[in-house]
């Protein structure tokens, strides 16, 4: 293997853009200057390497137009002796024996566990001893806060996570047994992770059949290891989690505001009649564009700038609700969800599913004092599911 430069140049090759991300997550993790190019298909990972020498290809096997087989074997051509690793869903014999006479580094098995991908890298990335320190990004000072967030908005990686979802993706990863329901458990309360996996499920490379709308369909979808490496590359990601005590203090409130109006659709379902999972996947991520936004200014404090409690609240009521629907559309969340989603804050002509007016009511209810419930009892939503006494009560004492 050639010698590392100060700060590695790492290719990065894989067709779906989830796995691609994750993929330069775990190497930034390890070098925080690594200069990351990612590539989604073969021809495009031949000529980068033609184009510069690299320390480090990650390459998938399953690339469209030339596979990974042919990147290793035209990287092997060129005589750079870069380190060089094969990543392949095919563990049968025959598969592995073609790709032994080109030396792969290493040759991995879909799914991988990212942990231990992690640790390889290090061993690849840095010499003994060595440590990298990275400064965070700086801002042009004569950049405003508003053209900042404007920019963040189609760019934003999303919300912030609970505390606790990297310790438990690591954890289930090096856990002898572990199951999907245990998954459900530890993430389905976080937003940010939810979102993610539902993403990542209907992706272009996983999609098969009917939309995943609910994290248990996402996971059963990604499998085990796949989810718990989804879940760990989010943990990796800069400002995944909040320091500034402000901000961290606005997040606490949405993601409380979150779980109940969760818990709310999901019980106001189930005494319906209606789709509870997915109106419970709904009103977990109703706020998703309040929790990304927190998480863009979180990156603005980082570049050096300054936030008070009223611009906070400001740029919450003001870019909120745009900061979700740009990310829910970037991610191509179903559009059933989406417009779930958008029913927790209005509806106005039109038909409605009854999932979409319980998203209503459940919104509206976590966000009135529970003496004034009772007016939800008139409202359009309410009038147009036609409440029975036991269902009006609960709807009072949600």
């Amino acid at each position: 293997m050639t010698e590392l430069i100060p700060a590695p140049a790492v290719l990065v090759a894989a067709a779906d853009s989830w796995s691609r991300e994750l993929l330069g997550q775990l190497v930034l993790n390890v070098r925080c200057d690594a200069d990351v190019q990612y590539v989604g298909d073969g021809p495009q990972a031949i000529e980068a390497l033609r184009q510069q020498p690299f320390a480090l290809a990650l390459v998938e096997q399953e690339l469209p137009l030339a596979d990974g087989l042919d990147v290793l074997r035209a990287a092997r051509q060129m005589r750079r002796g870069e380190a060089f690793i094969l990543i392949s869903s095919r563990a049968d014999a025959a598969s592995v024996r073609a790709a032994l006479p080109l030396a792969p580094t290493a040759y991995l098995i879909k799914p991988f566990n990212a942990e231990n991908l992690r640790q390889r890298l290090q061993k690849l990335l840095l010499v003994p001893g060595q440590e990298v320190v990275c400064d965070l990004p700086s801002m042009n000072p004569q950049t405003s806060l508003q053209d900042f967030l404007r920019t963040a908005r189609d760019s934003t990686d999303g919300a912030p996570l609970m505390d606790g979802v990297e310790l438990a993706a690591r954890r289930c990863l090096n856990a002898e047994e572990c199951v999907l329901a245990d998954l459900e458990n530890e993430f389905g309360r976080d937003p940010q992770i939810t979102a993610c996996l539902i993403a990542a499920a209907n992706s272009a490379a996983q999609h098969v059949g009917m939309s995943c709308q609910t994290l248990a369909q996402a996971l059963a979808r990604l499998g085990l290891t796949q989810a718990l490496n989804l879940a760990l590359g989010v943990s990796l990601q800069r400002a995944a989690q909040l320091d500034e005590p402000l901000l961290k203090q606005s997040a606490e409130q949405f993601w409380d505001l979150s779980q109940r109006c969760a818990d709310s659709a999901q019980t106001l379902a189930l005494a319906l009649g209606a789709d509870a999972p997915r109106c419970y996947t709904a009103g977990l991520l109703h706020c998703l564009g309040e929790l990304a936004l927190l998480r863009s200014l979180q990156d603005w404090c980082n570049g050096g700038g300054e936030l008070d409690e009223d611009e906070i609240e400001g740029c919450l009521r003001e870019l909120g609700a745009g900061f979700g629907s740009a990310l829910r559309a970037r991610w191509r969340l179903p559009l059933e969800l989406r417009e779930l989603i958008a029913a927790a804050y209005g509806v106005s002509a039109g038909v409605f599913s009854r999932e979409a007016l319980i998203l209503n009511l459940a919104a509206s209810a976590v966000r009135m004092p529970q003496e004034q419930r009772g007016e939800l009892l008139e409202s359009k939503a309410a009038r147009m599911l036609g409440l029975k006494s036991a269902q009006r009560r609960l709807l009072e004492a949600l």
